[in-house]
């Protein structure tokens, strides 16, 4: 799994981002308690999925799946409920599957630094305990892990044999059976065997879809690094990638009508929502205009401005307004970091304080997940998952293609809070 689930804060409500976090941190501590310390960085927004499916599908009370976990530098040193049990497990044994298929990926390209020789022998020996642990977890739950491993086999067989112009769909094979069984899998440990063709149906298109714009993405890279694509060895247009990649979002919306779950909202919004937000981080925004520079709204009025677009000319002989109240030219510096004109100069730190705050608030994670005063400058700020993780545009007044109005994946998705456009699945 390729990390193409980005969920924003700002597009779930409290109650799923509550939720997203327990599943997350879940798995985090599944890795842990299961396979050690190392294995947490197999922890992906991909594979917490598996768990997210277990616990739609359960019947039991709500909390029956949760338990409450101590101090988390990357919580803040805040305590909270995680998930726990079978979806987690597993959840934990395909990640740490998955990841020891990546890293075998990139000792036998000898990327970067896996072409060091010490460096690709210790992956190696990752890769070979972590098949192992993750395996014997994964035969707890009653998963066997050999579909995956088998499939990342195959995938190198496939590669290396397809001839000149061969077939995409070919290519995301073994990807889509392993998805398949793993999404499968969730139906008999939450006891709905009548779930099992369903998911298996989203689970291989969406390991189709994870393909295939992982394969977009690299696409230029590749191309640079002389590495194999399989859009550049199948001949595959960027116009028939993203068709593919829209059917597997239609496709997986239609499998999840057939499947009964317990509460279907987080699954809905990560599964139906979420990928094709990822389509379009990829392909762009077809037919959404809201937050396009230069783009006008339905009246014919040009919208706001991009916040990224470059400021306009100005005359530089041309001095900043000194009296109070008045509007400042879009060429004067502003926000974080810079002194408003006129006004006194912040109380900056000097170097060598400035720095060792810097690696105090940086170790206790309050940098990333906390709100907090500048190391240097004093000033309030959010952290850094705050203020790089919402919409792609920056504007969360675009189309939220939400499910009707008053449900959960609807509230506080976006500011206008206008849920009539209504979802398609």
């Amino acid at each position: 799994m390729f990390g193409i689930i980005r969920p924003c804060r700002h597009r779930l409500s409290e109650r799923l981002q509550a939720s997203w976090m327990a599943h997350l941190c879940g798995l985090c501590l599944a890795l842990r308690d299961d396979h050690g310390q190392l294995a947490r960085t197999a922890t992906n927004y991909d594979g917490l999925i598996i768990s997210v499916l277990v616990e739609a599908q359960a019947t039991a009370g709500d909390g029956a799946g949760r338990r409450t976990a101590g101090p988390c530098p990357l919580r803040g040193m805040r305590t909270a409920s995680v998930a726990r049990g079978e979806g987690a497990k597993l959840a934990a044994a395909v990640s740490l599957a998955l990841a020891s298929v990546k890293i075998r990926d990139h000792v036998e390209d000898r990327d970067g630094v896996f072409a060091r020789r010490p460096v690709a022998a210790g992956a190696r020996a990752v890769t070979r305990r972590w098949d192992r642990k993750s395996a014997g977890s994964a035969s707890v739950v009653g998963f066997d892990t050999a579909v995956l491993l088998d499939a990342a086999a195959r995938q190198g067989e496939l590669e290396r044999a397809l001839p000149a112009g061969g077939s995409l769909l070919l290519v995301t094979e073994p990807t889509e059976t392993a998805t398949a069984a793993a999404f499968a899998h969730t139906a008999a440990l939450a006891g709905r065997p009548g779930n099992a063709a369903p998911l298996a149906e989203a689970g291989r298109l969406f390991g189709r879809l994870a393909h295939l714009l992982d394969a977009a993405e690299d696409e230029q890279a590749d191309a640079a690094s002389g590495a194999w694509n399989p859009l550049t060895a199948t001949g595959t247009d960027r116009a028939e990638a993203e068709r593919l990649c829209r059917d597997a979002v239609h496709g997986i919306r239609l499998a999840l009508r057939d499947v009964e779950l317990a509460d279907r909202t987080l699954v809905h919004v990560l599964l139906a929502h979420e990928t094709e937000r990822a389509v379009e981080r990829v392909f762009g925004h077809p037919g959404h205009t809201a937050c396009r520079v230069g783009a006008e709204g339905g009246d014919g009025a040009p919208l706001a401005a991009n916040p990224y677009q470059a400021p306009p000319q100005h005359d530089p002989n041309q001095a900043p307004p000194q009296h109070p109240g008045a509007p400042i030219p879009p060429w004067v510096p502003q926000g974080p970091g810079f002194t408003p004109p006129g006004g006194p100069p912040p109380n900056r730190r000097n170097l060598l304080a400035g720095c060792a705050l810097w690696a105090l608030m940086g170790c206790t994670c309050q940098l990333l997940c906390c709100e907090h005063d500048h190391p240097f400058t004093g000033e309030r700020r959010e952290g850094f998952c705050a203020r790089h993780d919402c919409c792609d545009c920056g504007n969360c007044c675009d189309a939220c293609q939400c499910c009707g109005e008053g449900s959960d994946c609807c509230s506080g998705c976006c500011d206008c809070g206008d849920c009539s456009c209504g979802c398609d699945c």
